[in-house]
């Protein structure tokens, strides 16, 4: 998530390279930048009223002791009033604080300057590539006809049982499954990963740490009943495993793997 000094200090390049994502931003980021002056300036005469507040209240015992009995009724009285004021103070800033945070939520990341602009995949570029590209025969079959021939998955199954989208392995189909996924984890571990084998669902802290929420919420499974999500990969739980924590550098690179 953008932080509010990165917007301050440079609107228009964040604006700008907002735009290589399609992502008009120049009313959202204003309104952030016009929130933050509200948020700052009731912050400087929240700190200020609490101050007088803080003056008066201490002055008020000395002025009972000089016998000073009405002054300090007085001082009594602009405390209450400084305290009644500064608790508007306070929720207007409060309002502003979620107001400015409800749109941060929303923006995505800056993209590298290296990033080309484009449309669609189309325009975008091969930065590299590795290993020997198979030529595929004329006459290959598609993955899905590959798997009806060889009776590796029944689709009519999953949705019978789930609905479309849903496929159900069977036979070497389900070996083959199995097989892929130890042997991806096991050539991590090889390579230093930790392996991780994290819950399947998380709360919605955690979907907003890793941009799941909350404009995809309506692409997520919701368990209401326990107000947690259905993870869409393994990596949303592992990352929220460092959320809010400070990592010392000579601990870095952390490197972890799992499956979902």
């Amino acid at each position: 998530m953008l932080t509010l000094k990165v917007i301050n200090e440079n609107r228009e390049e964040v604006i700008r390279k907002l735009a290589k994502k399609r992502f008009v931003a120049e009313d959202i980021i204003n309104q952030i930048v016009a929130l933050d002056e509200k948020r700052r300036s009731s912050q400087t005469l929240l700190d200020s009223q609490l101050s007088e507040i803080n003056l008066l209240s201490k002055s008020i015992g000395g002025l009972m002791k000089e016998g000073k009995k009405a002054e300090a009724e007085i001082a009594k009285q602009q405390v209450s009033e400084l305290k009644e004021l500064s608790k508007i103070n306070e929720a207007g800033l409060r309002e502003a604080e979620s107001a400015i945070q409800d749109l941060l939520v929303i923006i995505p990341n800056l993209p590298h300057d290296s990033v080309p602009e484009g449309k669609s995949a189309e325009d975008n570029l091969v930065e590299r590539s590795g290993g020997n590209i198979p030529q595929l025969s004329p006459d290959a079959l598609p993955h899905w006809e590959l798997a009806k021939k060889y009776d590796l998955i029944d689709f009519e199954w999953g949705v019978k049982i789930t609905g479309a989208g849903f496929p159900v392995y069977k036979a070497k189909g389900s070996r083959l499954q199995r097989a892929l996924i130890n042997f991806f984890l096991d050539n991590a571990r090889d390579a230093g990963f930790v392996e991780i084998q994290p819950p399947y669902v998380v709360n919605a802290t955690s979907g907003f740490a890793t941009g799941q929420l909350p404009d995809k919420e309506g692409q997520m499974y919701h368990v209401g009943l326990d107000d947690l999500y259905l993870i869409p990969t393994a990596e949303v739980p592992v990352t929220n495993l460092y959320r809010d924590v400070i990592l010392d550098e000579k601990n870095l690179p952390v490197k972890n793997t799992a499956y979902s």
